[in-house]
């Protein structure tokens, strides 16, 4: 293993960027471009060897719960060169899609068109590792060590690099429920998160019993996917979820608007309790069924009873894995309870995939040497002002962005793919100081909370009649 060079020593890079999923590639994409009279100069690291954007869950006819225009960059600069629709002009498909009609494209093509940015933009490190973030107190500047990895994933190479400022992109990770941990650990253990599910499809379809765990809408797509490729009347199919329903995810107009700069500014300026108690009631929100998948199960479901009888399958919510275990025949034992009825009972299986979600990755594994300088809330977690910074100690000049990380200060729009390229330009235009991406003052209908000067209230020289207990 070798060092490399470090020619940045004295030319340090205004950011760097840590981590290249769909996040911080809106920000190489807005960065590269930023219309400033200095261009910025910035790189961005990522641990794997090239850009795949949830590649076990791209389902054929799988669709983006967004619509198109929620790319990297076109509601920040939809005159940027890496726009959606730059893209299908790149490849001559600007008519088809056109006449397609689609608002929502598939998931596989929103990975293919991440992937065509990757190859257009510069200063996109793949296969290396970020060991080590610090603050170099001489030189004012964050030192980021670095491992060069081979195409075996080993060590090749060391580097340093340094930068004025930093943005985190390092994503989320698969949430595992405690009672399934030891089997999703153990050899030969048929129990697999659904980030990995097509890499054991195949093998997934010879089990003779296949339960899955989860009532968003990846549980959704795998169970319609799995019922579609076993045969009528022989589906050995199982669907649990903790929701007291299979619930559509809200997509009215209206309730959208929770996705808007406006409501995450709304909501990070409430009290952190508030903010608190707010997130787990907005699940529908974020983590319900698109409607016309759970219209395609029902058809699917329906379309089987069409000679007589029912198809093989139980779908059953308002239920918890209380604890799970290997039976000797290297089956599944599942102990189940129900919430409302009180009941419990056990279910055996061949094969159990957890649609169970993703949980952001704790900043803490690669900010070590910075804790004395981080200012956390009252449950420990990192302070994020509005422009997505971390909350830092004074003696600490540069600034470290989050992406992603941030959905306890700003809501449930965090992991939205639709604020993408609004939170990437808002980091830019705080960096430079300037405006390089003029962002809207409105961007909902709806007007969260009441401010002192809200409009149309009554004033005290108004005639309005107070209220007693006689009105």
């Amino acid at each position: 293993m070798t060092d490399l060079p470090t020619p940045d020593t004295d030319q340090p890079h205004d950011l760097i960027g840590i981590g290249i999923g769909p996040f911080n590639l809106s920000l190489a994409a807005l960065a590269h471009a930023t219309p400033t009279t200095r261009p910025l100069t910035t790189t961005f690291y990522e641990q794997r060897p090239a850009f795949h954007w949830h590649p076990g869950l791209l389902i054929d006819g799988a669709s983006l719960q967004v619509p198109f225009l929620a790319d990297l960059v076109t509601l920040a600069d939809p005159t940027n060169p890496w726009t959606f629709l730059n893209y299908l002009r790149s490849r001559n498909r600007l008519f088809p899609f056109y006449f397609a009609e689609r608002f929502h494209i598939q998931r596989a093509e929103y990975d293919a068109y991440c992937r065509w940015v990757t190859t257009q933009l510069p200063n996109l490190h793949f296969s290396h590792q970020v060991d080590a973030i610090r603050w170099n107190n001489q030189r004012h500047l964050f030192e980021i060590d670095f491992t060069q990895l081979d195409n075996d994933g080993e060590a090749e190479a060391l580097g340093r690099a340094h930068a004025r400022h930093i943005a985190l992109g390092i994503g989320t990770e698969p949430h595992i429920p405690e009672p399934l941990k030891p089997l999703t650990e153990a050899d030969n253990t048929p129990v697999i998160h659904s980030a990995d599910y097509l890499h054991h499809r195949q093998r997934l379809l010879q089990a003779d019993h296949i339960t899955v765990i989860g009532s968003g809408q990846s549980g959704a797509e795998i169970f319609l996917d799995l019922l579609r490729a076993r045969p009528t009347g022989h589906e050995n199919l199982h669907w649990l979820a903790r929701t007291q329903a299979f619930a559509p995810m809200e997509y009215s107009k209206l309730g959208l608007e929770h996705f808007t700069p406006d409501y995450s500014r709304y909501f990070h300026a409430l009290p952190e309790s508030v903010r608190d108690e707010l997130v787990p009631h907005q699940w529908q929100l974020h983590k319900g069924i698109d409607a016309d998948t759970i219209a395609a199960i029902h058809d699917e479901l329906y379309r089987r009873t069409l000679h007589g009888g029912w198809p093989d399958t139980t779908l059953t919510p308002g239920v918890h894995v209380r604890t799970a275990g290997r039976l000797t025949n290297n089956r599944i034992e599942l102990h189940l309870e129900h919430t409302q009825q009180n009941t419990r009972t056990r279910l055996t299986t061949d094969a159990v995939i957890l649609a169970t979600g993703y949980r952001e990755r704790p900043l803490d594994r690669i900010l070590t040497a910075l804790h004395p300088h981080m200012r956390r809330d009252n449950s420990q977690r990192p302070r994020i002002d509005e422009h997505f910074r971390l909350d830092l100690d004074p003696t600490i000049t540069g600034n470290i962005y989050v992406q992603n990380a941030e959905r306890h200060t700003h809501g449930v729009g965090a992991p939205d793919l639709g604020l993408a390229a609004w939170r990437s330009a808002t980091i830019l235009n705080n960096l430079t100081g300037t405006n390089p991406y003029p962002l809207p003052e409105r961007t909902a209908f709806t007007t969260f909370g009441l401010t002192p000067h809200t409009p149309h209230l009554p004033t005290q020289d108004s005639d309005l009649i107070p209220l007693t207990q006689n009105n």
